[in-house]
């Protein structure tokens, strides 16, 4: 009866990107594995046929790894092996962050229009190998995909908002993964939401009224001003994705400085961004008489002092507002967060291969 063979992919002579070591078995199983490295033995777990065993800890850049393997055949005939894998030392490593942080939504969830986002620390060219190593679970389960708004950000999301109540985990598996152009995963990476229930505000620039939703039901209406029609507010869903009491709105960060026709330079408060380009839902205190009746603002949507205090109370990040009726062109999809002007179909197809 012939041996049992072992082999480990990974032994090469050149240096390996730190991806799992699977130890295989030929015309046998696996009796024993043991993978040393600088901090100690290595974690793997052992595959049900006793065929393979892959290590479940993570490795480390610019080091050597010692797999000791044992197999043994049908006959009881045991093969002993030594392996020795090293990992190659990369020119530049990135992070896979996410968005919104972890900790910035702890105690209040996210809305249900939050995109789930990994942002990485560097330009990813090969989007078509890394997103094969990104992931996301729902309870309960639903459908979404990938798409990548620009060369740094991949962003899931599904056909339709979460449903409240969804519990959310995403993972970033691309330690060792070539990024492209020799940059590479720095380490793996997850994080957990929780979805809260689904606040939708509805913003109609032909009738200037802001009816809220929570969990498909009418809770709210208030009257409101758009963007003027010299600076109309972008159409479409908006995502929720900052909130602060108060900010300075200077129309120098748009080109329109001081000493210029149209300059200001004020604090406003009660601020929730509602795209990157500075939009927001906020306290207009000077609008309140033209609020329900005309679009005066420089894209914003205008509240009382009141109903601003009010949409701040109840609404935070991956809430949603849908603005319609405003003569403005729709939201940009890079635009924080654009994600749902685009067709589900198209979204679904995605564009890592583009």
């Amino acid at each position: 009866m012939p041996p049992a063979t072992l082999s480990v992919p990974a032994a090469q002579p050149e240096p390996v990107a730190p991806l799992p070591i699977t130890v295989q078995a030929g015309g046998g199983t696996l009796a024993a594995v043991t993978v040393h490295g600088p901090h100690g033995d290595v974690a793997g777990a052992l595959a049900a046929d006793r065929t393979s065993w892959t290590t479940t800890d993570p490795l480390d850049y610019s080091s050597g790894y010692t797999v000791v393997a044992d197999a043994v055949n049908a006959g009881g005939a045991h093969t002993q092996q030594n392996f020795t894998v090293t990992t190659l030392t990369p020119h530049r490593t990135a992070y896979a962050n996410v968005v919104p942080a972890p900790e910035v939504v702890s105690d209040t969830g996210i809305g249900v229009g939050q995109p789930m986002v990994f942002q990485f620390t560097a330009p990813v060219a090969d989007k078509a190998e890394v997103q094969k190593h990104l992931h996301v679970t729902m309870t309960p389960p639903q459908p979404g995909a990938w798409y990548w708004v620009d060369d740094r950000d991949a962003h899931f999301r599904g056909p339709n908002y979460w449903l409240p109540g969804t519990k959310i985990h995403i993972q970033a598996d691309v330690l060792g993964v070539d990024l492209g152009n020799g940059i590479y995963g720095a380490e793996n990476y997850g994080a957990d939401y929780t979805v809260h229930d689904a606040w939708v505000a509805k913003a109609d620039g032909n009738t200037e009224q802001l009816t809220i939703f929570q969990n498909g039901n009418q809770v709210n209406q208030m009257v409101m001003s758009l963007g003027d029609p010299g600076h109309p507010s972008h159409e479409g869903p908006h995502v929720i994705s900052g909130k602060q009491p108060s900010i300075v709105m200077d129309s120098c960060t748009y080109g329109v400085c001081a000493g210029q026709s149209g300059y200001y330079s004020e604090t406003v408060y009660l601020d929730l961004r509602i795209s990157n380009d500075g939009e927001f839902v906020h306290s207009a205190p000077w609008s309140v008489g033209q609020q329900g009746s005309s679009n005066v603002s420089h894209g914003c949507v205008n509240l009382s002092p009141a109903n601003a205090q009010w949409f701040y109370d109840h609404f935070g990040i991956g809430d949603v507002v849908e603005i319609v009726n405003s003569g403005g062109p729709t939201l940009p999809v890079w635009d924080t967060y654009g994600d749902w002007e685009i067709p589900w179909d198209v979204w679904q197809a995605g564009n890592a291969q583009d």
